[in-house]
Parts: C-alpha cells; structure tokens; sequence
C-alpha cells in the first residue's frame, strides 16, 4: 500500500558542478541551526486541541514562532507536524500531502466481516464527500480519493480499520458514508493518524521526550536526543518532486528570483505544469517551495527561459553568496 509519490524516483540530468564551500547537508546542522528553522513529528496526546500542543511546544523550545500542518480533533491522536521559528514557511508542503489513519467504527446493526470489508473495497478511489457539520470548511460536495480502506478485525460492531487518504478526506464522514452503503449505519469511535506525507507515527515524539530532550541540551550539552528530535526543513519535502539546482542560482532564489534553465543541475521526473516542487542544492538543501511552469521534459530540454515560479522561499539569506553581480561587473 502506497502513496502515488512513493515511487522510484529518476531524474533527468542537465549538467555536472563540483560541491562549493557553501552551505551545510541538512544532517550536519546544529542543534542552534535546528532551532532556527526544523520540523518536529509530535505524537499527538488526546484531550487538548492541535493549537494548544502547538503553544506547549513553542514553550517548551522557547521558539519565537511555530505552528502545525493539519489539524486533529481533540479526541484524535497521532502525528501532528509542527514548524518551529523558520520551520512554519515549509508546512504549506505537507498540506495536501496524502493522510494514513488508524481507526475503530461502530456499526449500528449486525454485519459479517466479508460484508464489511466488501463495502469497504467500493469507496477506494475516487469518492463524494462532503465535510462533516461541525468542519472549518464549507460544505459543499468534493471529489476525494481513497487510497486505501483495510478492515483489519472486527470484536461485534466494533470494526478496526486503517485507511490511506487524500489531504482533505474527513475520516469521520468516511465511516458515516459507509455504514449508509452497508445498511447499518456506523460512527467513528476512536482515530488516530499514523501518518502525514512522508512523517510517520514509528519516528513521532511525545510531548515529555521533547521536554526532557530539551533539558538534557541545555542543563548538561547532550544534544543527541533532541538533534533527533529537531528534523530538517527537508523532512518536510521528500514527497515532493525535486529540481536541483547550481550554487550560482541559489542566492538569486533566496531573494525571490523565478528558477531559469541555465540554473539547473537536475530535474526529476513526472513533473507537470502547475505542480509543487522543492527546489534544492547538490548538498540537499532546500531553498524554496515552487510551482512549476513546464514539464520535466520541457525543463530538461530547455536552454534558456524561467522554469518555475518560486512560491516560499525557505533558506536564510547569506548562506550561499550572491554571483549574479560578480558576473554583471566582471
């Protein structure tokens, strides 16, 4: 069972350049560099709703700025990506990335597994949904699609089931919808989220272990804990399709220049106009979020014109120097 993003990712390769003196792989970050712009997968405790976490978190850290990708229910538990300071500007890229739930639905009348589990099987793919009453959104009728809807064991008219899903798809109409389809009716009981993109619940930190991972750096300079607990902004991108780019076109990025051809080491695949892309250095660095304005196989082939429109700029400035003046007064 996978995401239509998780496959083997092939690039088209434009040119070659040696790595400069510039920049730093996103694992060899400080624990300070981390704490100006990372990603933390919180596992989300039930009872309190995703804003609260995101204050507790922000207090924890002392971070001047932080907030989450998707909000959970109060009562749902699991992942819940939360930006710290920097980190914010990259949680755009894992909004409409595809959801994975774990959850238990109670029927209203008798059913046997093989009924369940065949209804189950009609609502993957493309569906009807529309939000729940008590959503933030408007109600009106939207196409979604299920990846996947598993029913794993059933103990009367509780049914376990585990679902992978659009961003958007609302897991609790999902169980009302089906339990019309099937004749007996159903309500969600209990749901968690195992995972957000390419975040997942085995790699999801609690509340506590950040704490205590945070007290540990600051009382006695132990930063493995929370070095592992502090992800790289590029945690947050490796779903997305990437374009690689040279060292002389990252500053020009960075001040919010579109990419051009002649700026592009490497373009992956699959690419379509209008699609999301993370725009990155050979060190694997992301520098921007963008929308592209060709295809992979236009870009590739391009040897003059702007490829993207750069949508969120994410690396700091200073990092990579600025060579478009150079070239201009050489």
């Amino acid at each position: 069972m996978k995401f239509p993003w998780e496959r083997e990712k092939q690039f088209y390769i434009k040119g070659e350049e040696e790595e400069g003196p510039w920049g730093k792989r996103p694992e060899e970050r400080t624990v300070e560099e981390l704490l100006r712009a990372s990603i933390v997968n919180l596992d989300k405790p039930p009872g309190p709703t995703s804003h609260e976490v995101v204050s507790w978190v922000k207090r924890i850290l002392g971070a001047k700025k932080a907030g989450h990708s998707g909000t959970l229910d109060p009562k749902v538990t699991g992942v819940l990506p939360v930006g710290i300071n920097g980190g914010t500007k990259v949680l755009y890229a894992l909004l409409n990335a595809g959801k994975e739930y774990v959850g238990v639905m109670l029927l209203h009348s008798d059913a046997t597994i093989e009924k369940v589990r065949e209804v189950a099987s009609e609502f993957v793919g493309k569906i009807y949904q529309r939000p729940p009453v008590k959503s933030s959104v408007k109600r009106r009728l939207r196409v979604r699609t299920i990846y996947w809807l598993d029913i794993l064991e059933m103990d009367g008219r509780y049914v376990l089931f585990r679902t992978g899903v659009e961003a958007g798809t609302y897991a609790r109409k999902l169980c009302h919808d089906l339990g019309l389809v099937l004749g007996t009716g159903a309500h969600m009981v209990e749901l968690r989220r195992t995972r957000v993109g390419p975040l997942t619940e085995e790699d999801a930190v609690t509340l506590q272990d950040l704490s205590d991972a945070y007290y540990f750096w600051k009382e006695y300079g132990d930063e493995k804990l929370l070095k592992s607990y502090l992800l790289p902004v590029e945690s947050a991108v490796e779903h997305l399709p990437k374009i690689i780019i040279r060292d002389s076109a990252v500053a020009a990025i960075v001040h919010g220049a579109n990419l051009t051809a002649p700026g592009v080491l490497a373009v992956e695949e699959g690419i379509s106009p209008g699609e999301l892309v993370a725009i990155m250095t050979k060190k694997g660095e992301l520098v921007a979020l963008a929308h592209a304005l060709r295809s992979s196989e236009e870009i590739a082939e391009m040897d003059r014109g702007v490829v993207t429109d750069t949508f969120r700029v994410i690396m700091e400035k200073g990092i990579y120097p600025i060579m478009w003046k150079r070239r201009q007064t050489s």
